[in-house]
């Protein structure tokens, strides 16, 4: 279920490449000093200054290990809350990461991490570098453990992504912005860039878990084929335009479809409407008062019915075409409430 977005000014907070860092930079200043920082200050990559409480500081044999709880600010991420940690060992040339508790291993090609790497994204390793770098530099192997994160990366995209164990350690500038669509594109992204990878030749993007398992019953695809599409139509179409597939299915329910089909391609309630009188335009004369006169496009449906919805979904296809302009074979599928397709334009 999406959280909608509250009024007012809402606080940033940190991403998990952030905090990791810190705790990088805290472990391995305690691996050369034996001292803690606290508070630990790390640089951004746009070069911003930022200071991290420690909660967790722990030295042992050869080892050090540093603490930080993510504060995600007014952004409803999963990770709000979670300590990342980072444990330091003096061991082999260079400094080398492992995934400990709660980060995931990549098993799929198409990520901007190889596979068999732990999930730690390019930017967080260059932050993490960069901070041991100006420490001096050295041999220093860093494992970086979210505890309880393989609960947590059940919540994600990870699983169908391919990263098995537990959380990504993400983010190119540090700083979360609440309710950014960015973080939700980027996962689309990687999703068929997964797909291309594997060499799938048919994905789906649809918008919403009924529309998701309607679509992928009907024609059988693996789990890795679903994209996250939710109600960003463009972020889909528009990267499969730059990064072709052989095949396309974009399905949803009657609503979404509908604002598609008027050539909407953000199709959350707060950033486009349903038209009415664009509705009204494609039913017989007869219903035409009755489709200005509803109080929602479901009612629409329940007063016009299939025929309807396989106009929509005619016209929702060839507005999606003009943006892929070629770039794969596309359909679309309109799902009721039940799950049931009721239009199918291919």
């Amino acid at each position: 279920m999406r959280i909608e977005k509250p009024e007012g000014e809402l606080r940033r907070g940190w991403t998990t490449g952030a905090c990791a860092t810190a705790a990088v930079k805290a472990a391995y200043t305690a691996l050369l000093t034996a001292k803690f920082p606290d508070p630990v200050r790390i640089t951004l990559p746009k070069g911003q200054e930022v200071s991290f409480a420690l909660a967790v500081a722990e030295m042992g044999g050869g080892f050090a290990k540093a603490g930080i709880v993510k504060d995600a600010g007014d952004d409803p991420d999963v990770t709000h809350g979670a300590l990342v940690c980072a444990t330091l060992r003096r061991k082999g040339k260079g400094v080398s990461f492992k995934a400990g508790e709660g980060v995931g291993m990549v098993t799929k090609p198409g990520l901007p991490v190889a596979v068999g790497e732990p999930a730690i994204n390019p930017v967080p390793r260059q932050m993490m570098l960069a901070e041991i770098a100006a420490l001096g530099g050295g041999d220093v192997e860093i494992e970086i453990s979210i505890p309880g994160g393989a609960t947590i990366a059940e919540k994600t995209w990870n699983p169908r992504l391919g990263i098995i164990g537990g959380l990504s350690i993400l983010g190119t500038t540090g700083i979360v912005n609440p309710f950014s669509c960015a973080a939700w594109i980027a996962s689309i992204h990687r999703g068929i860039d997964v797909a291309r990878a594997m060499g799938l030749p048919h994905v789906a993007g649809c918008t919403g878990s009924t529309s998701e398992d309607a679509v992928r019953a009907h024609f059988g695809l693996p789990l890795e084929a679903m994209l996250d599409m939710g109600d960003f139509a463009g972020g889909v179409l528009k990267y499969i335009k730059l990064n072709p597939v052989q095949r396309l299915t974009i399905g949803g329910g009657f609503g979404k479809m509908v604002k598609l089909a008027q050539g909407h391609l953000d199709l959350h309630s707060g950033r486009s409407q349903v038209d009415f009188e664009w509705l009204a335009a494609r039913v017989p004369e007869a219903l035409r008062g009755k489709v200005l006169a509803a109080n929602s496009a479901l009612e629409v449906l329940e007063v016009c019915g299939a025929k309807l919805a396989q106009r929509v979904s005619e016209e929702a296809k060839a507005q999606a075409d003009q943006v892929l302009a070629g770039a794969a074979t596309l359909d679309v599928i309109i799902v009721d409430r039940a799950g049931q397709i009721i239009a199918h334009a291919t």
